[in-house]
Formats: structure tokens, C-alpha cells, sequence
């Protein structure tokens, strides 16, 4: 019988866009940027530990339900630019908007979900961000915190 690894995180997220340097520039709107690196048809933004790979040449049709969340500091500074920019964004608490290659993206506050960055990575984002009570429930139910 083989050993089953275990799933304990994610290294990378893959979109398809239309150009690099338009996708760039539409997320680089709305989200703090800082580039990786380039290599022909694809670009590589840090999200802290981990990274968003942009990929050039949509071959996929527009996204219904898939779709992949991305955790920022401040969903709310999100909203507001989405909606400064005209992005068609629903009203109620989650936060999800089509970018213009037809990605569904969902935006969730770091301090309201069990997901948790080490603090050392959080120290080198400079950020300070304090868990909410339901967060750190959860957290405490697997374990993970006191």
C-alpha cells in the first residue's frame, strides 16, 4: 500500500488573461502589485509566500461558478476600487467581480478566515492584523491556535 501525501497549502494560482501588461495594469488597480518575474507569455505576482501566475492567451470560456479567492488585508478598500473602477460588483458581504478575461475572483478579508500566514511572513508584508473571534475559533477547533 502506498503512503497518501498530505494537501497543506497552495504554492500558486493560474489565471489565463488576454496580455500580461493589460492584466497588470487592470489588477495593479485595484490590488498592491509586486512582480516576480517574467518570462514570455507569463507573469508571476508575490502574494506573500505564495504567487498569482498570469498566463497570456485565454482558451477557456468565462467562469460561472469556478472561481478562486484570494485574501487581502482590506476587502472593503477592494470593493470600493472595484466599484470606483465601474466593475460590476454584487451587493451583499462576499466580494466576487469578473476581471475582463472572464476569471471570477472571490476576495476575503485575511482576519475574518482560518487561513493564517506565518509571523515572519506577515512581519516582511508589514501588516498587523488581528483574527476575528470566529476566526480564531476556528483556528483553535484544528488546533492550529491557543
Amino acid at each position: 500500500m502506498f503512503e497518501v501525501a498530505r494537501a497543506i497549502g497552495i504554492n500558486h494560482v493560474a489565471l489565463e488573461v488576454g496580455s500580461i501588461d493589460e492584466a497588470l495594469a487592470w489588477y495593479g488597480r485595484f490590488l498592491e502589485l509586486e512582480l516576480r518575474g517574467r518570462s514570455g507569455t507569463m507573469a508571476f505576482v508575490d502574494l506573500g509566500d505564495q504567487f498569482l501566475a498570469l498566463s497570456e492567451g485565454r482558451r477557456q470560456p468565462a467562469d460561472d461558478s469556478r472561481h478562486f479567492g484570494l485574501v487581502v488585508d482590506d476587502k472593503e478598500a477592494v470593493r470600493a476600487a472595484l466599484q470606483d473602477a465601474c466593475v460590476e460588483v454584487p451587493r451583499g458581504r462576499s466580494l466576487r467581480f469578473l476581471d475582463p478575461w472572464g476569471n471570477r475572483v472571490e476576495v476575503v478579508d485575511y482576519r475574518e478566515i482560518q487561513f493564517t500566514k506565518a509571523p515572519e511572513v506577515l512581519r516582511a508584508l508589514g501588516l498587523e492584523l488581528e483574527k476575528t473571534d470566529t476566526a480564531r475559533a476556528e483556528l483553535r477547533a484544528k488546533g492550529i491556535e491557543s
